[in-house]
């Protein structure tokens, strides 16, 4: 007689947690729907000894180490990188809104793909701060989501996505990504 007591309780109290873990996901999915900050930036990457060769005065960003022989992807080449970001597609734009700062790496031996991880430094009359993100990269994919996962300044503690789609590309020496940036979480 105990044990189908214990049961029956057991069984209203599993019921009713479900549906409290059930509502609170609701709240959440519903709360962020609409970001509570979105913008566009163009990220510019022109890599020194690409197919363009070796000039300093023009690369923004270096391969630090060499792929290695497994794979056909480049795997285990790193690459370092202080970019120009802009609001626009012209990479000489007078003014680029901020840098993204910070590393990728490719991490497949079977398919392109890379994994970020950067900071986005902004020192413009518009934003003050910086936002951090990290994530993979699956390079063939027509758009890919990378997490924001913090910043300083206007985007202090920040969260949320920034979609990257490739925008431009000349072999190894320079790609443009658009990034649209939305944040769900501003404080």
């Amino acid at each position: 007689m105990k044990g189908l007591i214990v049961l029956k309780f057991s069984f209203i109290f599993l019921l009713l947690a479900s549906q409290s873990a059930m509502g609170s996901q609701k709240r959440k999915s519903r709360h962020q729907i609409k970001p509570c900050k979105q913008f566009v930036l163009y990220y510019h990457d022109i890599l020194y000894g690409g197919i363009g060769g070796h000039d300093p005065a023009n690369a923004t960003s270096a391969a630090v180490t060499n792929a290695t022989k497994l794979g056909n992807f480049s795997f285990g080449l790193m690459v370092i990188f202080d970019d120009p970001m802009t609001k626009d597609q012209n990479l000489h734009s007078p003014v680029p809104v901020a840098r993204a700062q910070g590393f990728y790496f490719y991490d497949m031996k079977s398919t392109a793909s890379a994994w970020f991880a950067y900071t986005l430094l902004f020192n413009s009359s518009d934003y003050k701060g910086t936002i951090n993100i990290m994530g993979a990269d699956p390079i063939i994919e027509k758009t890919r989501d990378l997490s924001v996962v913090g910043g300083t300044g206007d985007f202090f503690m920040a969260r949320g996505i920034a979609t990257f789609q490739t925008d431009a590309l000349e072999g190894t020496k320079y790609f443009r990504l658009k990034m649209d940036i939305k944040l769900y979480e501003c404080y």
